[in-house]
């Protein structure tokens, strides 16, 4: 299923105080203020949706659906090399930067936090040159309508990669606000304003046009990121000697790669794989079922925000009991945030998918199939990051190839038969397959529970 990454819709009582008793299960997630961060990161998330989801409407209807669909590939496989392209180091601060600061390593803490912006954005330029190059080798086999965007969507890689850095680091200091608004409010605000834009200065409005507006927002929102943590981070972290030790941060970061990389093509496979079997309208109309459910995803995005690192200090303290009781809360919060989450949604869905224009009510039924597939994988919480943050990095790997691979293989099968309706059966059985294999690894490695239904109460 196509991750979320600007989109999604407000959530609303589902009756019976529903709205009280989510926030005090958002509260309870985590221990010593990681509630609070949890708490931030959703309430800007929802916000967010509200303002993407918009978005995403003004697009479809001003680009109409084939356009739109074109719009959506591109920018996926941009999602999909840009959770790359950084080569892990992303994801493997949230890791260095407890461990440096507990151990008062501070010269080494110093040498990443300078090394780390600088190596993305060179490694995710030779591969976004990697990618012009591909594009002209197998010009004559891409569609002539893809090619411009194609072209536009490397020449927003880098920049693209370097958000996803500065939100690993911006996270890992609680800095919530810096991570979240500038990709999932400012970002939204400025495609939709530069891309309305275009026609007036002789563009029309197509998928062009819009991976256009996506490169222009997508550059100045990671400048103003870049220059606030810069300016952060030098008030708490003191000037001094820098050491540098790249073997050991790639030793760490590569398993971490993978992990995310088949993470990456696990979620974004549907839509990829539609789009080579199917017209790109219908690409569109399933997108757009996708993003109408994008709000569950933010429940789990919510608690991963307030844990991912806390999770890595309680491994490096040998804190087993508190380890124990913020995996506890943090599966709970997350499976029953996301099943109200989908009560609220299921009803709106056939309304908010008309606002995209026709056609796309045709996708409604997809709201079921999809919601069945969330409510299976946020029935473990966050246990992949646990694994992660634990020094499990290769078991996720394998984890997440073997999903990867059993998604991908529903999808080449049931695709052509059921179209956009096996595309979303074929990531329901990809997400039973993640869950199923996440709650075993965590317990045969961890010996913890990672199951909303077994998972003991902290002691």
């Amino acid at each position: 299923m196509a991750a979320v990454d600007e989109d999604g819709s407000r959530p609303r009582d589902a009756g019976g105080g529903w709205r009280a008793r989510a926030t005090g299960l958002l509260e309870r997630v985590t221990t010593a203020g990681a509630g609070r961060a949890a708490a931030t990161a959703f309430l800007i998330r929802v916000a967010s949706a509200v303002l993407a989801y918009a978005m995403q409407i003004v697009l479809a209807r001003w680009m109409g659906r084939s356009e739109f669909g074109i719009y959506v590939y591109v920018w996926t496989w941009t999602l999909v090399i840009g959770d790359l392209a950084h080569f892990g180091l992303a994801y493997s601060v949230q890791r260095f930067i407890p461990e440096y600061t507990q151990a008062q390593a501070h010269d080494r803490l110093r040498g990443l936090l300078r090394a780390a912006p600088w190596f993305v954005f060179l490694a995710s330029t030779a591969v976004a040159a990697l990618g012009v190059a591909g594009v002209q080798a197998f010009a004559p086999w891409i569609d002539r309508a893809e090619i411009i965007p194609f072209y536009l969507a490397f020449a927003t890689l880098p920049f693209y990669a370097l958000n996803n850095l500065v939100d690993g680091i911006a996270r890992t200091y609680n800095w919530v606000n810096l991570a979240l608004v500038p990709p999932y409010i400012l970002r939204p605000l400025l495609i939709v304003l530069v891309a309305l834009a275009a026609p007036l200065a002789g563009f029309a409005p197509d998928a062009a046009s819009g991976m256009g507006a996506a490169l222009i927002a997508t550059w100045l929102t990671t400048t103003v990121q870049l220059v606030v943590l810069r300016h952060r981070l030098a008030r708490v972290v003191a000037p001094g000697p820098r050491a540098y030790d790249p073997r050991h941060w790639a030793k760490v970061s590569a398993p971490i790669l993978l992990v995310f990389g088949f993470y990456s093509l696990f979620i974004y496979t549907d839509v990829i794989v539609l789009q080579l079997l199917r017209p790109s309208a219908e690409v569109a109309t399933y997108f757009a079922a996708v993003k109408t459910l994008a709000p569950v995803a933010f429940v789990s995005f919510a608690v991963l925000a307030a844990v991912a690192h806390r999770f890595a200090e309680h491994h490096v303290s040998g804190a087993i009991d508190e380890q124990r009781r913020l995996l506890a809360q943090s599966v709970r919060g997350t499976f029953w945030l996301s099943v109200g989450a989908i009560a609220v949604l299921l009803p709106l869905g056939w309304p908010m998918l008309r606002l995209f224009g026709p056609g796309f009510e045709e996708g409604y039924p997809l709201l079921f199939i999809l919601a069945a597939g969330l409510i299976i994988r946020a029935s473990v919480g966050p246990a992949e990051r646990l694994l992660n943050m634990a020094g499990e990095q290769q078991r996720c790997t394998l984890i997440y190839a073997a999903a990867f691979a059993a998604n991908l293989t529903a999808c080449l099968v049931l695709i052509p038969t059921w179209h956009m309706y096996g595309a979303a059966m074929a990531v329901c059985f990809g997400m039973t397959v993640e869950a199923a294999l996440l709650y075993r690894t965590v317990r045969r490695r961890l010996g913890l529970h990672a199951f909303v239904f077994f998972t003991p109460k902290a002691a």
